[in-house]
């Protein structure tokens, strides 16, 4: 989670749009229905399946890492 919050609030320092940027987090925390409508109705250009890189209207390129399109899978649970 702690990776996830540091790279959301760089994010915009990496080029792009604020609510570009900011459209793309809603949609990776969405399920996948609303992050479609939320990728729709912001204009984002999907290159690949997982959204692992997009591109805005203008052509600015957006990379996400997987790690916060989804749960990790190979850590331990506490408790």
């Amino acid at each position: 989670m702690q990776l996830r919050d540091e790279f959301w609030d760089t994010a915009p320092h990496y080029g792009g749009r604020k609510e570009i940027w900011d459209a793309l987090r809603a949609a990776a925390e969405a399920d996948l229905s609303l992050a479609q409508a939320i990728v729709d109705s912001a204009g984002v250009i999907v290159q690949s399946a997982d959204l692992t890189i997009c591109y805005d209207e203008r052509g600015a390129k957006y990379e996400l890492p997987k790690y916060v399109l989804s749960e990790p899978t190979n850590l331990i649970r506490e408790g």
